[in-house]
């Protein structure tokens, strides 16, 4: 037999198979030409592997960091293995199964809440389900925990894990720092000074902070100004100034806006200064920032501009929309260019009125409440310029008041598509003239976002409201409104989408329809609810105008439902400790 072949052809008469190709090599008696095939390629391999130059060992990788956090228990642990292994499955066509790969983001929140560690044999198929879906890296590197960053390390296509966990680096470098073994040669307090604004006092920023800061990408970087933020405010805006002058328009955008969350009346005085940034955009977010700031000098301000146009006249609102935008409201974050389609002094208004605190309305109607406020006629049509500002600043003010007065009763009509003011003085619809019952009518519906209004409620109250509109309205315009209410969903809410479900089906209607708000229940309803739910897998009966085969598609549909939230109570069961299920009240009948 020929052993000297070489490589590439006898790879290319394996991959042709030895019927379409003859193998290179000379069989021994009786030996076929697959085996003849495959004895020459051992003896190749080996020829070739004994050939290699040895290479300088490379240094072992440091071993794996202590995760101090209880394993899960074993049931858990095996459902996780079963829902990574199922990830990937296809959620389309007709199926009565639960689907796991929307499962898995349910299970790893749970399991973060009672805070428990990946299994480390899981971590290889934990970390590429992240890479895969990228809704999973929060929850999933937080299960991972540290021996999720230092595996991540060794494998090039888990990066993403190195700039997403920097929020996590971040919280233990503070940590350290704080400590008083955390100290660095020369530097007692373990910090470095972050440059003041104004003559303000310094704020001590730990080094390895400022480390990771100087040195990191851009994604580390907005991680690490989040972590650093939410544990200490004020070292997090020190922080970002350190660097302000230097970083680039787009980026200081996204540092500005990381702001959001941890806002407080100490941020002002950068805010104020982020006015005057060569970026318009800077500028717009600052001036947005400030503005949910009651108590600041650009609110005042606002509130100034908003006086001089808005007065109560005969228990009706009057409205002077500014002449012009000058350099001072441009500065305060005024865009004076309005969109296509709406009138400039209309534009000019709505910004003065959103940047306004919603408390100074009380005192200059009279001291009316928000509820009394909303129900005044607004003269020449403006009440939808009106109120759709007092929406937008009811929700960056999170003011429950005003927004529950302008959602107004459930049972009210939806939300139609805004209509802008187009005219040249910025009215438009009704117009000056228009009784005000028609321009109410017309007006009303266009100014409400209520999924917006209703992010500011308490989350009862929230579920509450969705529950009633519901059952007026059914669940067409319901979706974004499902879509903000807490998980898992109020028995109320839960009850009224169920029934909405079922009114649908009894109506013979498209099942395929309703297809994004059965899916939202899969994920939200209670999971104690399966068994009464069981009587709606049945296949209904048709009736003679709806759309043939919807019984058994529903039938189908409510399967799945029902799988789907038993297979969600098991899950919330193998993870709960054993004081946490007795401490679970009973399901409701």
């Amino acid at each position: 037999m020929s052993t000297t072949a070489p490589w590439d052809d006898l790879v290319a008469a394996a991959l042709l198979g030895t019927e379409r190709r003859t193998p290179p090599v000379t069989p021994r008696p009786g030996q076929d030409p697959p085996a003849a095939l495959l004895d020459a390629a051992a003896l190749s391999t080996l020829r070739r592997r004994a050939g290699l130059r040895p290479a300088a060992a490379r240094p072992a990788p440091s071993p794996a960091p202590e995760d101090p956090r209880p394993p899960l228990p074993p049931a858990a642990r095996s459902r996780l293995a079963m829902l990574l292994a199922g990830r990937s499955a296809s959620g389309g066509g007709r199926r009565s199964a639960p689907d796991l790969a929307e499962l898995l983001p349910q299970w790893l929140t749970m399991a973060n809440q009672y805070g428990y560690q990946a299994p480390p044999a899981l971590l290889p198929a934990l970390l590429e389900a992240a890479r895969a879906r990228t809704d999973l890296r929060p929850e999933a590197l937080a299960l991972g925990g540290p021996r999720a960053l230092w595996l991540a390390r060794l494998n090039p296509e888990w990066k993403f894990a190195l700039r997403t966990g920097g929020a996590g680096r971040a919280a233990e470098t503070l940590a350290e720092a704080e400590a008083p073994a955390g100290a660095e040669a020369g530097d007692p307090a373990g910090a470095e000074a972050g440059d003041p604004a104004d003559g303000e006092a310094a704020v001590a920023v730990p080094a390895g902070v400022r480390r990771q800061w100087e040195e990191g990408l851009f994604a580390e970087r907005v991680s690490l100004l989040a972590a650093v933020r939410h544990r200490d405010p004020e070292v997090g805006l020190a922080l970002l100034g350190s660097t302000w002058s230097t970083e680039r328009a787009e980026d200081r955008l996204m540092f500005l806006d990381s702001l959001r969350d941890e806002l407080s009346p100490s941020d002002e005085p950068f805010l104020e200064q982020a006015l005057a940034d060569r970026s318009r955009n800077v500028r717009a977010t600052a001036a947005e920032l400030l503005s949910a700031l009651p108590g600041s000098a650009l609110a005042s301000r606002m509130a100034e501009r908003s006086r001089a146009c808005v007065s109560l006249d005969s228990g009706t609102i009057t409205v002077e929309a500014p002449a012009e935008c000058d350099s001072a409201m441009q500065r305060d974050g005024v865009v004076a260019k309005p969109p296509s389609g709406r009138g400039e002094r209309a534009w000019w208004f709505g910004q003065l009125v959103e940047a306004t605190p919603l408390e100074c309305w009380s005192g200059w109607f009279g001291g009316r409440g928000a509820a009394e406020i909303v129900a005044l006629p607004v003269a020449d049509g403006w009440q939808a310029d009106l109120h759709a500002a007092w929406c937008r600043a009811a929700v960056r003010q999170r003011n429950v008041e005003w927004s529950r007065a302008l959602l107004g009763a459930p049972v009210a009509p939806p939300a139609a598509p805004p209509t802008a003011s187009t005219g040249p003085g910025g009215t438009g619809g009704a117009g000056a003239g228009a009784p005000a019952a028609a321009q109410a009518a017309q007006a009303a519906p266009s100014w409400r976002d209520p999924a917006k209004l209703l992010s500011a409620l308490p989350p009862d109250e929230r579920a509450q409201w969705v529950a009633d509109f519901i059952a007026a309205h059914g669940l067409s315009d319901a979706f974004r409104l499902l879509g903000v209410c807490a998980v898992p969903w109020a028995e109320p809410l839960g009850r009224a989408v169920v029934d909405a479900l079922d009114i649908a089906r009894d109506a013979g209607s498209y099942p395929w329809s309703f297809s994004g708000v059965m899916g939202l229940a899969e994920r939200c309803l209670d999971p104690d609810q399966a068994d009464r739910l069981e009587v709606l897998t049945a296949i209904s009966h048709e009736p003679e105008d709806g759309s043939p085969g919807a019984g058994s598609y529903w039938s189908e549909a409510f399967q799945r439902l029902v799988g789907t939230l038993r297979l969600r109570a098991a899950m919330r069961r193998e993870l709960e400790p054993p004081d946490a299920a007795a401490a679970r009240p009973a399901p409701p009948p």
